[in-house]
């Protein structure tokens, strides 16, 4: 019994550690956000791969990064960052905005 519950503690390690491997080799793409301003204006993401997209508001007033056509929000209050993990994308050109800030647009280009 001792032996099958090493394999099953060892065969969770495994599984944990490949978890994480797996997500420390997921693309990490950071955009800042402050003030009404999007940087950069065109964000660069891979197309049909899973990735993370870190966002920090280095401004002084909340954020919300929005895409209605990416059914995608996060809303940051000032000097925080959070990320948004993507599946995958198709291919394409993609609107982002600042719900707090209209002015502030960018395109998520995914290739």
């Amino acid at each position: 019994m001792q032996h099958v519950r090493g394999l099953v503690l060892a065969g969770a390690f495994m599984a944990a550690g490949i978890a994480a491997a797996w997500a420390n080799d997921m693309p990490v793409i950071k955009v800042e956000m402050k003030d009404g301003v999007i940087i950069p204006e065109i964000i660069e993401v891979p197309a049909n791969t899973r990735f993370k997209l870190e966002i920090s508001n280095t401004g002084t007033s909340p954020v919300e990064f929005e895409s209605m056509e990416l059914k995608r929000e996060k809303a940051l209050a000032a000097g925080s960052t959070s990320g948004i993990v993507f599946r995958t994308l198709d291919p394409g050109t993609y609107d982002v905005f600042d719900d707090f800030h209209p002015e502030a647009k960018a395109k998520l280009v995914a290739k």
